[in-house]
């Protein structure tokens, strides 16, 4: 089981993949985060969970866009706009408060198998791997 640390890192891992292409890698991330979620807790279910992210994330970040856009084009913009640094950032504050929230309707287990089944596996644990040595 991971921690949220752990997830934390995971998250960081993915949107630093490739510098030059993060809004694009964010927006894949939480592409595959909705399909997995909203089978679970329904689209409005996450847009309401998104939203509240975006609401709270924007306080650090006032730039992004803070409709909860189902395509996440708002989101793609919003970071495309922005020195990758920032947008980076920014997506990663956005996509650890959301996992943190859902930590705290759901629990840690389940939502590191969310993470899992969503993203790539080979990813995560790579991640874990690193932390344990």
């Amino acid at each position: 089981m991971a921690t949220n640390d752990e997830l934390h890192q995971i998250i960081a891992r993915n949107v630093a993949r490739r510098a030059d292409a993060g809004a694009a890698d964010s927006v894949v991330l939480w592409e595959r985060l909705s399909i997995e979620l909203i089978a679970i807790i329904g689209r409005n279910g996450f847009h309401t969970l998104y939203a509240r992210s975006i609401h709270m994330v924007r306080i650090r970040h006032p730039w992004l866009a803070e409709d909860a856009d189902p395509r996440f084009e708002k989101l793609r913009t919003s970071l495309e706009h922005q020195a990758p640094a920032l947008a980076a950032e920014a997506s990663i504050a956005l996509l650890n408060t959301f996992i943190d929230t859902l930590i705290q309707l759901i629990g840690e287990p389940l939502t590191t198998a969310i993470m899992r089944s969503a993203w790539d596996h080979d990813t995560v644990n790579t991640v874990a791997k690193g932390i344990q040595q």
